[in-house]
Parts: structure tokens; sequence; C-alpha cells
């Protein structure tokens, strides 16, 4: 959704690193493409006046004219207004000290709220609890059959004792469920209310009814993140009429521009607690306005990588995997090869993944065209092969791969080639568990490592030898205690001596003279 942003906002940048101070001039010609970048973004005016005077106030201070490097410290300030204008600290859902705890959702009809309350409840099963949902929604068809397929899918109870389709009365339906839940034991409550396509009376006061009727914990606005500057209009007539304590982005997964995202928490006061990425009922999460600001600007969003991770990768499973490989490559099979890819699988789009790791906004359209089914094809080649194949890879000859690409409707190249990566990978990863590091890099410490290192550790353990010549060797030995003197009177960090000055008798160890030229 903040492509096209995230794209004029890198380009602003990339024309401000590389100078060692910034004139007036250049502080005026970014913030004049900093306006023009949120005004394309389709943000609200008022928003965009007020985020340009806060950046140009703060550039033209102490903090960037005094800073060793002025245009990071430009870009941290443009991080740090937009993850204020974005709402600043995470908002969390407030729960009721006695159960349950009422949810109400509001919103104009088409926003999505219907699949947004299942989207909720299995965020919420996963977090321990039990929900119910709730359908008030009584005037749109097939409204009701819509709640209960979301809930069958979302594994979670429904309550919809009217039928709908202008039947019932939704106030009751409302009120009827939260005795309902304490029955069932449910301890979050879901309702699930009625939208129109514009704002009207009739909408407000329904919507206002059902609130004072169940006096709810939370009420969130579901907004559609795609309806550009109308969202603002929207909100604002729904914190008149009804009410509410947060705001629900739906479909931001689109190709809008996404300005609505960035001024409706400005506009209306009121923050953004959750967000909707996708059509599964598990592409849903909190929304932190520093890891949004974070994705915007190009530089990641690790954290909520991190988290994906926790979250699909058992610990256990991690371990096992780790002690494998550190016994050897050849350890490491691919079937341990298809259960990672699995597990990174079950994380979500790879695309959406990739995304969100610092710096690939610059590949950005290789990862958009991305074929999430090579990750089922990659599956099928390996599901093609025999068990004894897959543990040991290099038995698979010319007809053994023949067979094995007819098994998975794949050409041959296609087979040689996942073997050769996969022994590749396996080497990589190996070396890293074994304390190599990555190609290139020095290993880990404390992850152990191969003969080849405690080679290296013995020899560095015999110190520096002694000269053969005895009139040398004694002058070295009179060098040495008058070092070992000094640093008993007070030696600086490192073993330096005190003062700062290297000296003469400082040599770097042997391993790092090659990189000093």
């Amino acid at each position: 959704m903040f492509d096209t942003l995230s794209d004029r906002l890198a380009a602003t940048f990339k024309n401000l690193r590389g100078k060692g101070r910034l004139s007036e001039a250049d502080i005026d010609a970014t913030a004049r493409e900093i306006r023009i970048a949120l005004l394309e973004a389709d943000v609200a005016l008022p928003v965009v006046r007020a985020f340009i005077k806060q950046i140009k106030e703060r550039a033209l201070g102490s903090e960037v004219s005094q800073a060793l490097n002025p245009a990071q410290q430009v870009i941290k300030i443009v991080n740090e207004e937009l993850i204020g204008i974005l709402g600043g600290e995470t908002r969390r859902l407030r729960f009721a000290k006695n159960p349950p705890t009422v949810i109400m959702l509001a919103g104009l009809q088409g926003a999505g709220k219907t699949t947004l309350a299942g989207k909720l409840a299995v965020w919420l099963k996963a977090q321990g609890h039990s929900p119910l949902l709730v359908a008030c929604d009584l005037q749109r068809p097939n409204a009701v059959n819509q709640l209960s397929v979301v809930a069958d899918r979302a594994g979670v109870a429904v309550y919809a004792p009217e039928p709908g389709n202008g039947v019932g009365d939704p106030v009751k339906v409302a009120q009827d469920s939260i005795e309902f839940a304490k029955q069932k034991v449910h301890d979050v409550v879901i309702v699930d209310t009625a939208g129109r396509l514009g704002i009207d009376q009739e909408l407000m006061q329904q919507a206002a009814d059902i609130r004072d009727a169940v006096k709810p914990d939370e009420v969130l606005f579901v907004v559609d993140a795609m309806i550009g500057q109308d969202a603002v209009n929207t909100a604002e007539a729904f914190r008149d009429g009804v009410g509410f304590d947060g705001v629900v982005l739906s479909k931001l997964d689109g190709d809008a521009r996404g300005g609505a995202a960035l001024s409706i928490a400005h506009v209306t006061g009121k923050q953004i607690m959750f967000a909707s990425n996708g059509e599964k009922l598990d592409d849903f999460d909190a929304f932190h306005p520093d890891r949004m600001a974070s994705r915007i600007l190009g530089m990641g969003d690790m954290l909520t990588l991190i988290e994906k991770a926790e979250q699909t990768f058992s610990q256990a499973e991690a371990e096992k995997m780790a002690a494998k490989l550190q016994k050897g490559p050849k350890e490491f099979t691919l079937d341990d090869f298809l259960a990672q890819m699995e597990q990174v699988r079950k994380m979500g789009s790879i695309s959406k993944l990739l995304g969100m790791m610092p710096g690939m906004g610059q590949i950005k359209d290789q990862i958009n065209n991305l074929d999430e089914r090579d990750v089922d094809r990659t599956a099928a080649i390996i599901k093609s092969m025999t068990p004894h194949e897959r543990a040991e890879p290099t038995v698979i000859n010319g007809s053994r791969r023949a067979r094995i690409a007819r098994g998975s409707g794949v050409d041959v190249s296609a087979v040689k080639n996942l073997v050769e990566r996969f022994f590749e990978a396996r080497k990589m990863m190996s070396k890293m568990a074994q304390g190599g590091g990555m190609p290139g890099m020095p290993g880990v410490p404390g992850m152990g490592g191969g003969p080849g290192r405690q080679k290296k550790k013995q020899k560095q353990a015999k110190g520096k030898r002694r000269s053969g010549n005895p009139m040398k060797r004694k002058q070295e030995e009179q060098e040495a205690a008058a070092r070992r003197e000094q640093a008993q009177q007070g030696g600086g960090a490192f073993g330096l001596p005190a003062g700062g000055q290297g000296g003469q008798d400082f040599e770097l160890p042997d391993e790092f003279k090659k990189f000093m030229g």
C-alpha cells in the first residue's frame, strides 16, 4: 500500500546522503519533496502541514547542524515524526476486570467488519481467550450466514438467534449475547453491527442504541484503507455520532495510496489498534506505529518478522536442527530441508516476509514478482524422491533425476538445480553452526569450531617466538619486563600505555595484519 510513498521518500533521502553539511536550501528542498510525496499518497492536507512544520523546525535546529551525519539525522527526525502521526505508542486492547470483555465493531457497509470479526477472534484465540461472535447485522442480506461461516472457519462460537435479512431486533440480540457468553464461559464478546453505504441518521442511531445496551469496553471503528480521504470524513462522523475508542484498518494489502492510514489517527485523535493485510483469517495483527514507519522508510520490520518466526517455529525443533548441523553437513537431509521450508511457508507469503527485511525496498519489483508456487514445486520434487534419495542426495544420478522430474511434473534441470542449491545451503548452514560464520566473515564467538579452528587456536596459544640470538633475546626480555612494569603502574585500555599513545612496542596480531594492507 505504501510503495509509492516509500519510493518517493527513498529518492528524497538519497539526495541528502554524501553531504557533510546541510544548508537551509537543502532542508527546504527536502521538505518540499516530502510534502509532495505525502500529498500524492492522499494524506490529509492539515496532517501534511503539521508534519512538514515539525520537520523543518527540528531540521533547522541544533540537532542537525551539530550532528556528525546531518543526512541521517534528518531521516531520524522524519521517522520520529511519522511515528507520531501514526499514533505514537502501540495501543493495546482494554480487557474488563469482570468478563466478558465486550468489543463492538462499527463502520460503513463494505469496510470488512464481518471478516474482521473472525480475524480478531482468531487473534484473541491464539492469546488464550475464548471469543464469541455476535450477529447484530440483521439488515444486509446473508450477513448472519456469513458470520456463521467465518466463525466456523475461525473455530470459534457464534451467537445468531435471528435469521437476519431484515428480521430481528439487533439491540435485543446484543443484550442477550452477554448473558449467553456468561453461561457458556466466553471471556470476549465481539459484536458485529450493521453498516450503510453512507452516513445516515438511522445507522448512527442503531449503533448508538447497541452501544448503550451492551456498554462495550472497546468500540472499534473499522475503515477500508483503500477509500482515501473519505475515510477521514467517515471517521469524524462516527466519532461525533457514536464515538469509538480505536481504529482498525482493513484491506491494508491493497494497491491504494494509503493516505487514510497516515491521516486518521492524527485527525480523529484515536489510535490505530489493528491492521488487516490479507484475505486469510490469520492476516491480521496489532498495529505498531514505529514498525509501520520503519516499513514506509524502507528500513524493514524485523521485530514483526521475529515474532512470526517465534509463533511458527518450535524451540525444541530449532535446537534439534542446530545439533544436527553441528555434527556435520551430512546429517542435514532433504527431509529436514523440506520441513524447514514448510515451517517458513506457515509464516505467510514469502514476498511479505522478504519485504520485512531491511534494504529489500531496493529489489521490491523482484520481490513482488516472486512466484509463491515455486515453494510448492520444490516440495513436489523432494516428495517425488525415495527416502534413501532424500537422506543421501549424492546417489541422485541422471536416470533418477529423470524419474523424479516425471513424478513432480518439472524439467530434469529443475531437479538438478534443486540438489545443487541444497548442497550449497547445507555447506553454508553447517559452517555457521560450527562457528565458521557467513562466507568471508569471522565465526560467531562461542559457537565451537572445526579442526581448522582448533589448530589455529593451538597456534595462537604458543605466543611470540623467542629469538635464537642471545643478545637479541636479552633485549626482548628487557623490553617485556619494562612493559609489564608500565602496565602495573597504570596502563591504558586494551593493554596500551596510558595517555592514549600506542607506542612503538604495540603490534597487531598476525591475523589482523592482512586486513590493514
